[in-house]
């Protein structure tokens, strides 16, 4: 059987087309990344009155686990 050829331009062709698709794939993350980043950001401002009511986590000093306090 013989070999198959496939003329360079055919391969840069193919090449070219593959980069342009993991650029557009690594965009399209990063962009999704950063609206998600902003999101958190923008949300995580809360009125201090507001936060003193939730529960934290603080470590336990004779076991060293943690625990939820409110």
């Amino acid at each position: 059987m013989p070999p198959i050829l496939i003329p360079p331009l055919v391969k840069f062709a193919l090449g070219a087309l593959g980069a342009a698709a993991v650029v557009h794939w690594a965009v399209k993350q990063t962009r999704r990344l950063n609206e998600e980043i902003e999101r958190v950001r923008a949300a995580s401002t809360i009125d201090p009155a507001i936060r003193r009511t939730l529960p934290t986590l603080r470590r336990d000093p004779r076991t060293d686990e943690w625990r939820v306090r409110s």
